[in-house]
Parts: C-alpha cells; structure tokens; sequence
C-alpha cells in the first residue's frame, strides 16, 4: 500500500482556512500577528488561532504556525509566552527557521513539535540530518532541489519531509532575500517583503542619469528577476515516490477562490497518485489551475536547473480564465434557492459555473435573482451583498460561483 503523503494549504484568513479544509486538505500553516514571514498575509489573532485550531481538530486536521522569522533581541522578548500560548491551544507544530528559535521553543514549550522552514536552506541530508538529531519532527526542502537531490536525502534521513508543489517561486535561496530591505526598508526576513523582484528594471550609465535602456530587446524594459509559479501536479506522481511526507501550496496572500481551486486540483491527482490505477493527469485539473490568478507555470528546480524558459522576463502580469463572483452560503432543497454573498458584479443572463467542495461542477444561465428582502433584482453590483438565486441544481454550502472570462492578464505594479 503506497505511503499517503499530506496534503498542506495555506490559510491567510479564518475564510481561507474554512475553504482550505472543506476543499480536501488535510492540514494548513497560518502566521500569527508576529514572528511570522508574512507580514501583510491576513494573519491571525491568538483568539483566531485558537478557534482555527478548534475547527481543524474537530475535522480531524491540523495547524501549523510559521514562526520562521529572522529575530533580532527585541523580537526575543515576547516569543517564549507566544509559544506557550500555542502549546496550550494545541497547535499541531511550529515552523522555525532560526537555530535559536528552535532551541526556545525547546525550552519554553518541550511539547510543541517544531517544523524547520524553508528559509532555513535546506539544501542536503546532512542538514536534514542535524535538524533530525536536534529533534524536529519535520523539515521542509528548499525548492532549488532537483528530484535527484531529494531521493537522496529522503535515503539518509528518518524525519518527515516537506515539499513545495505550487504556487510562486523567489528569486533568491528560498526567500533569503535583501532586495526588498535595500529598496524599500522592508526586510523580507521578517515578514515584510515588497516582492522587489517583480519589478521593471532598466539599464542606467553613470553618465546619462534619467536615460534608461532595456535590457532586453524590449521597450517596456524588463523583469529579469520574475519567475514563473511552480506547478507539479502532472508530476505529483513521481513526488510522491521520492518520499515525500507533506506537499505543501504556496499562497497565504492568495485568494479564496485560489486556495479552494488549487486545494481542490491537488486533492484529486494525489488521490488519484495513491489509487491502484496508473496515474493519468486529468485535463479538468489542469484547467482548474488555470482558472485562478497565477503566472504561467513550471516544474522548477525539481528535473534540474532552471534555464531562461523558467523566468517571464515581458511583464510582471498574472493571468487567470475566470472570475470569483459568488460563494453559497446555504442552500435550500425545498425552494432550489441558493443564498449567496456576491464577490463581484453578477446579472441576469449570465452563465455561471458553480464549483463545489464534493462533486463535479455544473453550469447554469443566471435566471432569477432576489436581494435580502425577497424583491427581485437584474444585478447585484454591491460588495458582499447577500442574494439568493434559483439553481438549476443543488449547490453545497461554500460552493464557488464563477463566469469565465478571456485569459485576463493582471499587471502588477
């Protein structure tokens, strides 16, 4: 019987939690108010850790807490309570990046298991190894392995190992990066990075100030630092057989409809990795990746060294072929009406898509519309306005509602 290896989601937000597990992941990391590496992720209280742990546990899934941040003295003061704190709500592991934070949690909270972060370089099985000796229940790789590399890791070590599968990848070892620091004043490690890598950069003499030349044959300039978002799900396969416990998205910044469109894609190709049949990537999973907001894909480091093909060295733009409109809040069999909190300007005639936790997705033209107070309506233009709508089929709560679109490019600025 093949190993079946877990399934990690990112949660930004309590929603992107509640989407996160109800769209198939097994576990999610989350970032409290500090000490975690995203500093502008929607990160959460203690209260909301609290009850992100409750809700995980009651669906028999868990919460890992990134406190992966660089620390400097003044960050040291308040970490031995935050860790406490988190032992006793019973956070499933702490992610660490630092040798002195790790030794901490050792001392403050003995039985909080500690997870070592990707920013800790974890680049060979004699790092793995050490990590392992000292304690760690896991380590999660570096991205900048090659399958190779990782199999030969996973042959020295017992400790569980964790793996990025999607979602962006930088341009710098694992996010050990000081661009963002030197531009800006934000320090990418500790949680606030500016992404100065995706921006448009020009060639200046000296001597001509103000006189700018690309780079590249290109007259907008170019983004020599922009890479293209990791995608190994036709792939996950041959993850799965280098050993992997954890595959891990990337994407606590991402959206509802990112985190459940992904989550989703991933759930059923592991699913499909770990039946008795050969694996087949299907054409609707990779259609649901295209779907959400993203830069065109690659494998990667995980077949070998990147080349240029690997960078999107045009624009800074994400992509995506749909659009987040609605999300069912509840549904009722009785009336086939839906009530719906709107995401983005609906109207009548429009075909929707709904996409839902279980089953397949449908399609239905968008026929009748009532606002909060039963009158009907031709459109629901206001931000989170609640509607209910008549469905053609049923529609399970925390059901996404979407309309295609032309592949629409999203600058970034």
């Amino acid at each position: 019987m093949k190993k079946r290896p877990e399934l990690l989601a990112p949660a930004g937000t309590m929603e992107k939690l509640h989407m996160a597990l109800a769209y198939g992941a097994d576990a999610a990391y989350l970032g409290g108010a500090q000490f975690g590496l995203r500093a502008f992720g929607g990160n959460f209280t203690n209260e909301e850790i609290r009850a992100a742990v409750q809700m995980a546990h009651r669906a028999g899934k868990k919460i890992y807490v990134t406190v992966n941040v660089f620390p400097h003295n003044n960050d040291l003061i308040s970490l031995p309570d935050y860790l406490r704190f988190l032992a006793e709500v019973q956070a499933d592991a702490v992610l660490v990046a630092d040798l002195g934070v790790f030794m901490l949690v050792r001392e403050a909270a003995p039985t909080l298991p500690v997870h070592i972060s990707t920013q800790a370089n974890n680049v060979n099985w004699r790092t793995v190894r050490a990590w392992q000796e000292l304690g760690a229940e896991r380590v999660v790789l570096a991205r900048e392995l090659t399958r190779e590399e990782i199999r030969e890791i996973r042959q020295h070590t017992d400790v569980d190992l964790e793996l990025f599968v999607h979602g962006a990848m930088c341009i710098s070892y694992s996010g050990r990066c000081l661009l963002s620091s030197y531009f800006t004043g934000r320090d990418a490690n500790r949680g606030s990075c500016a992404q100065s890598c995706r921006w448009k950069y020009a060639l200046v003499e000296e001597a001509r100030p103000g006189e700018y030349y690309p780079i590249a044959e290109d007259e907008r300039g170019t983004y020599i630092m922009n890479s293209k978002d990791l995608c190994l799900l036709p792939y996950l396969d041959e993850v799965v057989d280098v050993g992997i416990d954890s595959l891990k998205i990337e994407g606590r910044m991402k959206s509802v409809h990112y985190v459940a469109s992904v989550v989703k894609a991933y759930r059923m190709a592991l699913d499909a990795c770990l039946s008795d049949v050969p694996y087949e990537v299907q054409p609707e999973w990779l259609e649901e990746l295209e779907k959400v907001s993203h830069r065109a894909y690659t494998t990667g480091f995980f077949f070998g060294k990147t080349t240029a093909a690997d960078q999107i060295y045009g624009s800074s733009s994400y992509e995506q072929s749909s659009d987040f409109v609605g999300l069912v809040r509840s549904y009722d069999e009785a009336t086939q009406l839906a009530t719906v909190e709107q995401r983005n300007h609906m109207k009548l005639g429009q075909e929707i898509e709904v996409f839902q936790p279980e089953g397949a997705l449908f399609r239905q033209e968008l026929a009748e519309m009532w606002d909060a107070d039963g009158e009907p309506i031709a459109a629901a233009p206001h931000p989170q306005q609640i509607v209910r709508i008549r469905m053609e089929r049923p529609a399970a709560p925390n059901s996404i509602l979407r309309r295609d679109v032309p592949m629409k490019k999203e600058e970034v600025q």
